[in-house]
This record gives structure tokens, C-alpha cells and sequence, in this order.
């Protein structure tokens, strides 16, 4: 019996760790996302920074959100103009939060189950920390 339990949890933990593997997530490189902003390329860009971050750094038409670290129901119900607008427009949704890390694998994963198509959902990689052309930000 006890040998069984034990198959039974290193299965389980097994498939876990197999179903997180298998998540993937779209990412925009900087220099791609940087052509995509000169060519004023039709996009919603999703800013999840903190208040306090994002008046220090955003892009131009980011829709402040300030919903990071996406976990609470309220961060998450913070996205949804961006839903409405994904809907309104079809355009192509960038993620932007601090790192490109957990918060905006969340926030991917929101948007996603709220009807954003995934092939028109990126996520900005390394985050706005990482952004090399400090120049294209706007700060308050």
C-alpha cells in the first residue's frame, strides 16, 4: 500500500512538472518590439508595472494597469480593458511588466482565457528592466 502511495505522488509531481514544461509563451525581442514601435505598428501594449514604476518608465499608449504580480482576482480584473480593447481592434497584445518573468507569464495566461487569440499575444522579453532604448520610454 505504501509503495503504491508513493508511485501515485511521484506520478502526479511527474505530470506537473511535464504540463508546466509544455506551456509556452510567445516573446517579442527588443530590437523586434523596438521596429514594431517606429513603424507604429497597430498594437495594445499592456503595461503591469506597479503605479511608482510605471510613472518612472512606460511606452507611449501603454494602458497602465498596474497589476503586477497578476495573482490577486483585482490585479487580474485590471486587464480587462485590454480585453475589451483586444476585442474592439484584433490587434496584437504585448505584455510589458518589470522582468518578462512569472507576472507577465500570468497576465499571458489571463488575457489568453479571456479570448485573446495566443498567436496575437507576446510577451516583451527581459522586460521593461532589460529594455535597451531608454530614449523611447516616457517617464512622469
Amino acid at each position: 500500500m505504501k509503495k503504491t502511495i508513493i508511485t501515485l505522488s511521484l506520478a502526479l509531481i511527474f505530470l506537473f512538472n511535464v504540463a508546466a514544461l509544455a506551456q509556452s509563451f510567445n516573446f517579442v525581442s527588443p530590437p523586434d518590439f523596438k521596429q514594431w514601435l517606429e513603424a507604429d505598428r497597430p498594437m495594445i501594449i499592456v503595461d503591469i508595472q506597479e503605479k511608482k514604476s510605471f510613472s518612472k518608465q512606460h511606452f507611449r499608449g501603454s494602458i497602465e494597469t498596474n497589476a503586477f504580480p497578476v495573482k490577486t482576482d483585482a490585479e487580474k480584473k485590471s486587464l480587462d480593458p485590454a480585453v475589451a480593447q483586444f476585442k474592439a481592434t484584433g490587434h496584437d497584445v504585448i505584455v510589458v511588466c518589470p522582468r518578462g518573468g512569472g507576472g507577465a507569464k500570468r497576465c499571458y495566461n489571463y488575457l489568453k482565457l479571456q479570448g485573446v487569440l495566443e498567436e496575437k499575444l507576446f510577451i516583451l522579453q527581459g522586460g521593461i528592466d532589460k529594455w535597451p532604448h531608454r530614449e523611447m520610454l516616457i517617464s512622469r
